[in-house]
């Protein structure tokens, strides 16, 4: 049953700050972030104080996430070739000290857009070299040539969020729970230097012992770093909201976290998985 009214705890006043310079940037050089493409509820926050998580490869997804407000589309345009140098422009212009950047899932892609991924990190080096830079990555199909460019390009975090626990997979249309978790386990293994990361959202029906034992699962192929959030559903016609969890209950999970040794844990209602992204790198 979806849970029409928010509690106090989801009504915060979000800081606007000042949104039109971001919107502005944004629009002049035609890129996409995955903070409008999502709906997040930290956009206000984060476009004020000029900070966003870039969407390459376009904005439609070739998968159906039933979460998820990205635009959707089983025959996506091809990719932007001169996206990765006003990624680069952008972040120059902003002065970005750590950048995340992310895509839609691109399963007809031949490399699921791998190489537009190391491409757009060595643009930004090639104007930003002191910027690090955090990839937000899909599944790539499982395809481990295609992981390998990316982790190729030696980003400072490799992020991918498994999203929710194995008996819910059904709202990540066409992911695989034990695909995800061998994705950051190659990470791991393959570029040791490489911290990974990933997120978990809450509020989809789960279980608070099933959200420990993901957790555990993602110590044991290495994971470094977690996010755990609320889910807000985008709209009516998404998957709905089971339960907002108070924050008690995140600060519990994030102490658990911590204990099971990630290095860099943030809970509470409003985290995203790229919501204060500096700070885990720090």
């Amino acid at each position: 049953m979806n849970i029409q009214r928010k509690p106090e705890w989801l009504r915060k006043k979000v800081p606007a700050g000042d949104q039109a310079a971001m919107r502005g940037l944004l629009s002049e050089l035609r890129l996409n972030t995955v903070c409008q493409q999502a709906r997040c509820p930290n956009i206000s926050e984060c476009f004020g104080c000029g900070q966003a998580t870039f969407l390459i490869l376009g904005k439609d997804c070739t998968r159906q996430c039933s979460f998820c407000n990205v635009d959707k589309a089983q025959a996506p345009q091809p990719p932007d070739t001169e996206e990765p140098r006003r990624v680069a422009e952008a972040v120059l212009r902003l002065k970005l000290s750590h950048v995340v950047v992310t895509s839609p899932t691109r399963d007809d892609l031949t490399d699921g857009g791998a190489g537009n991924y190391a491409a757009t990190v060595s643009a930004i080096r090639s104007v930003c070299p002191e910027t690090t830079i955090e990839l937000l990555v899909p599944d790539f199909g499982g395809d481990h040539a295609s992981l390998a460019t990316v982790l190729a390009a030696q980003p400072a975090i490799l992020a991918h969020n498994l999203e929710t626990v194995p008996r819910l997979y059904a709202v990540r249309n066409g992911a695989d729970y034990r695909r995800s978790l061998d994705l950051l386990q190659e990470t791991a293994g393959s570029a040791p230097t490489i911290p990974t990361k990933s997120g978990i959202m809450l509020g989809l029906g789960e279980e608070l012992d099933e959200v420990r034992a993901v957790m555990q699962d993602l110590r044991r192929v290495g994971c470094s770093f977690l996010s755990l959030g609320q889910y807000l559903s985008p709209s009516r016609h998404h998957q709905p909201v089971v339960a907002y969890l108070e924050p008690q209950v995140f600060d519990r999970l994030g102490e658990e976290a911590r204990a099971l040794g990630f290095t860099h844990v943030e809970s509470g209602p409003y985290v995203r998985s790229s919501y204060h992204a500096a700070d885990y790198h720090e």
